[in-house]
């Protein structure tokens, strides 16, 4: 519709011009013009160059506007979405700390069931609030980059997982490439990594059942690295696929387990702070799949 009015805004300026020499408020002289054929083709080419040259320059500059302003709208919701993250922190952090230091004056009931159920709500509040703060500073803070081998940083989460209590009830495995060559390096913080993939294999611990199998696997694919965490739980239903890695979102079969529904939300994080990706497949009742993809190291 733009670009229609720009089109006929010569003829509109030309039409309002002869209505006003026609009603005689100028006066309507006659004018006479003689040119050869080439030097009025040379003259026309001239005048539709400039008119199409003016149509462009409106576009773009019209586009500038507007993708200017999207781009302030998007600076502006992220901002205010860092503020709210602190503040909630803040909101949650203070009364926390005056239950805790009423929960620490009651000395010698630690056998009553109820106060053990507080403790354990209080500790679950304190690591929501924990996550708050890292999500806040993954979006601010700067990262730390140095050479991350892949291998070795799953096969110490790997180790670390397997000595959980949780992790009795199934089998965790690794898959690791072993020729011609190992895994190339990924660029960034080892530790945000780290933290990645605990989250995904905490979650697969979580959903787990008696006998499952949880596969961690890495391989290199072109020129990236590619690493999964797969795993035999009930899965998660297409409707809610769409919705994992907002914060605070929990889907149905993560109700009934405890968390603080932020996990999914720092590895989306973590991964975009890499310039990596991410992908998750997933089938009721019989498993899901979590792909990272990050560019290997040069």
């Amino acid at each position: 519709m733009k670009k229609f009015g720009l089109a006929i805004l010569p003829a509109a300026l030309g039409l309002v011009a002869a209505l006003v020499w026609q009603a005689g408020w100028l006066p309507n002289e006659i004018l006479y013009w003689r040119a050869d054929v080439g030097t009025t083709m040379l003259g026309l080419g001239v005048v539709l160059s400039l008119a199409f040259m003016g149509g462009i320059a409106i576009q773009q500059w019209s586009q500038h506007g507007v993708q200017d302003a999207i781009e302030r709208a998007q600076t502006q919701e992220i901002d205010a979405h860092r503020r709210f993250l602190r503040r909630l922190d803040h909101e949650i952090k203070n009364p926390l700390t005056a239950i805790r230091a009423a929960l620490a004056n009651l000395d010698g009931r630690d056998d009553n069931p109820r106060l053990t159920s507080v403790r354990a709500q209080v500790d679950r509040l304190a690591k929501l609030g924990t996550d708050l703060r890292k999500l806040t500073d993954l979006e601010t803070q700067p990262l730390e980059k140095d050479n991350v081998d892949p291998g070795q940083l799953l096969t110490e989460l790997v180790l670390l997982m397997r000595e959980r209590p949780d992790a009795a009830r199934c089998q965790v495995h690794l898959t690791l490439p072993q020729a011609p060559w190992p895994l190339p390096f990924i660029v960034g913080d080892r530790d945000l990594l780290f933290l990645a993939f605990h989250n995904l294999v905490d979650n697969a611990l979580k959903f787990s059942t008696q006998d499952a199998k949880i596969e961690v696997r890495a391989f290199e694919d072109g020129p990236s690295v590619v690493m999964q965490v797969a795993d035999t739980g009930p899965g998660i239903g297409e409707d809610e696929l769409p919705h994992l890695g907002e914060e605070l979102y929990r889907g149905s079969a993560g109700r009934s387990v405890e968390g603080s529904g932020l996990g999914l939300a720092l590895v989306q994080s973590i991964v975009n702070r890499h310039q990596g990706t991410i992908e998750i497949r997933s089938r009721v009742g019989q498993g899901t799949v979590v792909t990272l993809r990050f560019p290997a190291a040069k």
